[in-house]
């Protein structure tokens, strides 16, 4: 008679422990493993056309232990006057190449726009910008609103005046502006094409800005001195671009009129910080208040309501968003507070529409719940699922700032978001991703070609941004799809994820 030996009782447990010295150590292979072909296809890309910016990059993705080290923000100078004066001309001789429009007709510049520049061995980001006037309206309201952020941003600023006209009644504007910023000025006298009329500048002492330094943007005179005057101000390190680690963290209050930003402020700090009104607009200028929520010290910026576009305010309104703009460059991460009894506007979405562009973490708040009824949740969710459908990452928290309901579930999101807005991919798990992805997922054919990715990095944090090397342009939606796979992976709840890419061609032998 055969016995066979009785297998495993099914009310034993089975246990499957794994040393974990032993996972630790395979863990560290995978990533020496990575690391090893990220530097394989890092050294791939000597092949190729890089420039000085591509190495950058490279050199940031390559150092320290974790993959990833961040070069020192680089100083920044702001250029600003009044319209057709010569900005633009001057942003061209200084980076020695035709990069802004130049045109001879005033307000052809409108945005702020940044360039990586260098003198003598240093680099610095110059920062053009379009003509400032006092009293402007429509488009020139919002032009003027660029440049004085523009101001509030730069480590130093040069002024240009037109030396052919002299000191105007605008420029005067602009020298009030820049006193009250507090940055170190260089007061350019510009359209000086001899010596002859080097001496009218002598009239812009004037201004009391100091020396008048009379240049020619279009011909380079005086420019030379100019920037060695500025190398003399310029900080070796931005104290205005870098965002500081340690202290309070900054959280910009943002929302439209009468949602309740101010009494979110008077609820956390306790007291009656700021005026609470049901008027809508009662807020006019960003007011600052540490605050100390679930046992951390936060500082907490109460903005006034942005009502409509900037560009169609005007007086008291238009100042009031310039500020509440600038409020939020400087924060860290955003609050947008929704008020839930009634329907999520257009306004709205052009709020947090702000914030991302602005690269700030993103928390929504969703105040008045205690007011909110069953029929009104309803449409509420189908509202949040269909208009904000594109901001789905970001943690969502039911408030009430009246009465202070779940006021402190707002410390555990706003950490959420500003721990994954400093969060570093090492390059190696990084490239590893991309290779996984690319396997699947190829990207489609176009043109008979099909595009790779020859290598990624981090460029930087806050928020995460990521630069991808490759042959071809990949299209928006490859690039989402890239965005949502680094979500699913990593996480990064309650931050914009960044996702650029540099088109290289290999170098002709």
């Amino acid at each position: 008679m055969s016995t066979t030996p009785p297998g495993p009782d099914p009310d034993d447990e089975v246990t499957t422990d794994v040393d974990p010295e032993l996972a630790q150590r395979l863990d560290e292979l995978d990533d020496e493993l990575a690391e090893q072909r990220a530097a394989a296809l890092r050294s791939g890309l000597a092949d190729y056309d890089l420039d000085d910016e591509d190495l950058d990059l490279l050199e940031v993705s390559g150092a320290g232990p974790d993959g990833i080290t961040y070069l020192p923000a680089l100083p920044v100078l702001a250029i600003v006057g009044r319209p057709n004066v010569g900005k633009s001309a001057l942003v061209n001789r200084i980076l020695g190449r035709r990069e802004a429009v130049v045109e001879d007709v005033p307000g052809v510049t409108r945005d702020r726009v940044s360039y990586k520049a260098e003198w003598l061995g240093r680099r610095f980001t110059l920062v053009d910008t379009g003509g400032w006037e006092p009293d402007a309206q429509g488009i020139n309201a919002s032009v003027a609103a660029q440049a004085e952020i523009a101001v509030d941003l730069a480590d130093a600023v040069i002024f240009v005046v037109d030396i052919n006209v002299g000191a105007t009644s605008t420029d005067e504007h602009v020298v009030k502006m820049l006193r009250a910023a507090k940055r170190p000025v260089i007061l350019v006298a510009n359209k000086s094409d001899d010596a002859v009329k080097d001496s009218l500048a002598a009239e812009l002492w004037s201004l009391g800005l100091g020396q008048p330094w009379p240049v020619s943007a279009i011909h380079g005179r005086g420019v030379a001195d100019v920037l060695d005057e500025v190398m003399r101000l310029l900080p070796q390190v931005s104290a205005v671009a870098k965002q500081e680690i340690g202290g309070p963290r900054r959280v910009a209050l943002l929302g439209r009129p009468n949602v309740g930003k101010s009494s979110l402020l008077n609820k956390a700090a306790g007291e009656e910080r700021v005026v609470v009104d049901s008027v809508a607009g009662t807020t006019r200028d960003p007011v600052d208040e540490q605050v100390e929520l679930a046992g951390k010290i936060w500082t907490f910026v109460d903005t006034a309501g942005i009502r409509k576009r900037v560009h169609l305010q005007h007086g008291a309104d238009f100042y009031a968003s310039l500020r509440t703009s600038t409020a939020l460059e400087k924060a860290e991460v955003a609050v947008v507070v929704i008020d839930v009894t009634e329907p999520v506007s257009t306004q709205d979405l052009r709020i947090i529409e702000l914030v991302l562009d602005s690269g700030r973490a993103l928390v929504l708040a969703f105040n008045k719940w205690d007011l909110l009824d069953d029929e009104r949740r309803r449409y509420l969710e189908r509202e949040i699922e269909q208009d904000l459908d594109h901001v789905a990452w970001a943690p969502r928290v039911n408030i009430s700032a009246r009465t202070g309901r779940h006021l402190e579930k707002l410390v555990p999101a706003l950490e959420t978001a500003l721990e994954s807005w400093d969060t570093r991919i090492p390059t190696g798990k990084f490239n590893a991703l991309l290779a996984e992805i690319t396997a699947e997922h190829p990207h489609p054919v176009r043109g008979g070609k099909q595009p790779r990715i020859l290598f990624g990095t981090q460029a930087a944090t806050r928020p995460p941004t990521f630069v991808l090397f490759t042959t071809g342009f990949l299209d928006p939606g490859y690039r989402r799809f890239i965005q949502r796979r680094l979500r699913e992976v990593y996480g990064f709840e309650g931050t914009p994820v960044i996702v650029n890419m540099r088109v290289r061609e290999k170098r002709k032998r």
